[in-house]
């Protein structure tokens, strides 16, 4: 028997299994985690990719943007605006011609706390902070109309400004493809009708469930939610980009800045080389874990781990998956979708109208349609809210799999097979037959 470690909010849950039936434990590849993250980062301020150097992009006595990400993306946003802020001293760019704009996307407005814990207290001292707000038709400017027909409308001072920065972290993504990039604009700093027709493209009759399979996690080619994001953001014309590739534990394994397209065009190369997991075979259980805080902080956030580890599950498995998820209900919207059994009625209500919350909690609930039984390893003040969801909850890890383990025997399934995934949200694995 080996012992298992799964993240669970900001502690983690243990599970031992026999050896014998681990067909696969994916964790991403070994990688180097860089410590002086400032120094890192500046460096590569200064040598960037497909661009000139960060100072040679800014206008001098001009007005400069930052747009970050939120509360619910551990980015490393701290460490990204010393290092800019820091070398814009430098050449001589005061802290009265910064504003940081926090990309909410269609989020919730954060706490003054959470602004300070996502830019640093120093950084919230130093700099002006706006939130965005995707409903505030004050805050929005239309930049142009894509080939796909959406109307950008996007944050005034993003469009007014004299220089763009876009931050940010390159991540998988169940719909777009990969996170980071041009996600910082379209959702991050856009209106909320151009964010839901961007998203909408997901949506498409011809296809199993009504769900486009160009929409999905590490899938760039032909992706429409991903190429209406590109043209966009280059309505903005960013000047100047910043993003981290993190380990799946949250630790800095790379810096790509310079061009907004090409250098994370880059940063996507390399996460999928460290998080892009070859499987030869697919595997009866899956057992894993959102990834811990702020993965699992809500149920819209974790039910990213159900997006990656059907990956790795053969058709009618078994997932296991632990989220704490302490803020259940949040957001609202997406929890009462996702409370709902007719999954015909919910596609043709998302077709009507279309929300983001809406078509992930149908995309979830059809992912458990399609296992024999999925396990949520949750506080018991949750169980209702999973059984709500087709889900079965668990206390914790040893109690869901004293369960699973009783299917298995009812399937006579002695031979069965397990996959490992600690960092479920954060880890692809890339089905590859023979």
């Amino acid at each position: 028997m080996k012992s298992f470690e799964f993240p669970y909010g900001k502690g983690s849950q243990s599970l031992a299994l026999d050896e014998r039936h681990i067909q696969y434990y994916l964790t991403g590849s070994p990688s180097d985690v860089i410590f002086d993250e400032e120094t890192a980062i500046r460096d590569s301020l200064r040598h960037p990719i497909g661009s000139r150097p960060l100072l040679d992009c800014v206008k001098p006595d001009g007005t400069i943007v930052i747009i970050v990400s939120d509360i619910t993306r551990a980015v490393h946003t701290d460490r990204m605006l010393r290092a800019i802020a820091s070398e814009l001293e430098e050449a001589g760019i005061s802290d009265d011609q910064i504003t940081v704009l926090v990309a909410l996307g269609t989020h919730r407005q954060q706490t003054e706390e959470e602004t300070a814990a996502v830019c640093g207290k120093d950084m919230v001292r130093r700099l002006k902070v706006v939130q965005h707000d995707c409903h505030d038709d004050s805050q929005l400017v239309s930049v142009g109309t894509t080939s796909y027909g959406n109307d950008v409308r996007l944050n005034r001072l993003a469009v007014e400004a004299d220089t763009v920065i876009l931050t940010g972290a390159v991540s998988f993504h169940d719909m777009a493809g990969f996170g980071g990039g041009r996600k910082a604009v379209l959702p991050g700093i856009a209106g909320y009708d151009t964010i839901m027709t961007n998203h909408a493209l997901a949506l498409n009759d011809a296809c199993p469930y009504g769900m486009d399979p160009r929409c999905d996690a590490g899938k760039l080619a032909d992706n429409p939610i991903h190429c209406d994001m590109m043209e966009g953001a280059a309505f903005l014309r960013p000047a100047f980009l910043v993003n981290l590739v993190l380990t799946a534990d949250g630790g800095l394994h790379d810096v790509v800045s310079g061009n907004w397209r090409t250098a994370w065009q880059e940063g996507c190369r390399r996460l999928l080389a460290l998080d892009g997991v070859p499987v030869g075979h697919l595997s009866d259980v899956v057992i894993g874990s959102a990834g811990g805080h702020p993965k699992d902080i809500n149920l819209y956030q974790a039910t990213k781990a159900h997006m990656n580890a059907v990956f790795a599950v053969k058709p009618g498995g078994i997932l296991i998956l632990a989220m704490a998820c302490p803020d259940m209900y949040e957001p609202a919207d997406f929890t009462d979708w996702f409370f709902r059994d007719d999954l015909d009625a919910v596609l043709a209500a998302v077709r009507q109208h279309f929300t983001i919350p809406a078509f992930s909690a149908y995309k979830t609930r059809c992912l458990i349609r399609m296992m024999k039984e999925v396990y949520i390893v949750t506080d018991r003040a949750y169980f209702d809210v999973i059984q709500r969801t087709g889900e079965i909850p668990a206390a914790t890890m040893e109690e869901a799999w004293q369960m699973a383990q009783k299917t298995l025997q009812a399937e006579n399934k002695k031979d069965y097979t397990i996959t490992v995934m600690p960092y479920a949200a954060a880890t692809l694995p890339v089905y590859q037959k023979g």
